[in-house]
């Protein structure tokens, strides 16, 4: 029996089945991103980086900067929060849903809980004990405000406002994911650490501005140079048990461009996929390493 049509049928579903699944449907699903609008920063999010730090783009990666720091912020899930803005008519009926909701608060508390509105009756909550709470204040009434947020031991050491999606690599030549975790995820860098002077202090001597750093010196970045009668405005600010003595130490085109490509990177735009949690602050020495900030966890009341 001939089993070439059956080989050819064979080798053509697999190919077409491939094509489908690699090409078509990942078309389907992130071919058509578009920039959304970027609340903290105004204008469009992704913004196509500037020249410099595109440039700066390829010093991140000829150094293999990706070896150590990731740009990929992980969630571990959600959970709720119902904030009780008004009661409406039905006072006692709210009192009720609210108390059920709060067993531990007591009648007394409850009550005087519900003079001071707006405020949180339900905090911490996962997806079905709060969908619950709201069905019952919607049927009674009540106006209320629900809160998501986002949880997961990146988003609490502050390495970013929320997990990363597809939509934040829209306009990167080259998705540097990262391979390992040797030092902080870099995805809002730009939001954390937006001082210039400080990562090209980083870059020539990091324990400098971290203590107990890993991250070796780019010191090669850098040209030493006697200092004239005019020192260069460009010339680092470094303490004195590692300044050199009468000279002065200058950043090299490519260090400005990766310091200009670090600070390009940001995650300030909410996205529908991905709830933000607030602003990421100025780094603290927990978002510099690997240590999760155990201060920042939500807890359920």
């Amino acid at each position: 029996m001939n089993q070439g049509p059956l080989v050819f049928l064979g080798v053509f579903v697999t190919l077409v089945t491939s094509w489908f699944g690699m090409i078509f449907v990942p078309q389907i699903q992130v071919g058509e991103l578009k920039p959304v609008p970027a609340e903290v920063s105004g204008g469009l999010y992704p913004a196509a980086k500037p020249g410099v730090a595109q440039q700066g783009a390829e010093v991140y990666r000829q150094q293999g900067c990706y070896y150590c720091h990731s740009q990929q912020v992980r969630q571990s899930g959600v959970q709720f929060d119902v904030i009780l803005m008004e009661m409406g008519e039905k006072t006692n009926e709210v009192a009720k849903i609210v108390l059920q909701a709060n067993p531990r608060f007591g009648d007394k508390a409850v009550k005087q809980l519900l003079k001071q509105l707006p405020k949180p009756v339900l905090s911490g909550a996962n997806f079905e004990e709060t969908k619950k709470t709201v069905d019952k204040l919607k049927d009674a009434g009540a106006k209320f405000e629900m809160q998501v947020i986002a949880l997961g031991a990146d988003l609490n050491r502050g390495w970013g406002a929320r997990r990363t999606v597809a939509n934040d690599y829209l306009f990167e030549r080259t998705v540097m994911l990262g391979e390992q975790r040797i030092g902080p995820d870099l995805t809002a860098i730009g939001l954390r650490r937006p001082d210039a002077a400080w990562h090209l202090n980083h870059l020539y001597a990091p324990t400098t501005e971290v203590e107990g750093s890993k991250m070796p010196s780019y010191t090669y970045l850098f040209e030493k140079r006697p200092i004239g009668r005019t020192p260069s405005p460009d010339a680092l600010k470094l303490p004195a048990a590692i300044a050199p003595a009468g000279y002065e130490v200058v950043p090299k085109p490519e260090a400005k461009a990766l310091v200009a490509y670090l600070l390009s990177l940001k995650s300030n735009a909410a996205v529908f996929e991905a709830p933000m949690k607030p602003e990421p602050k100025k780094e603290d020495p927990a978002a510099a390493t690997n240590v999760v900030n155990a201060a920042s966890a939500v807890t359920k009341p």
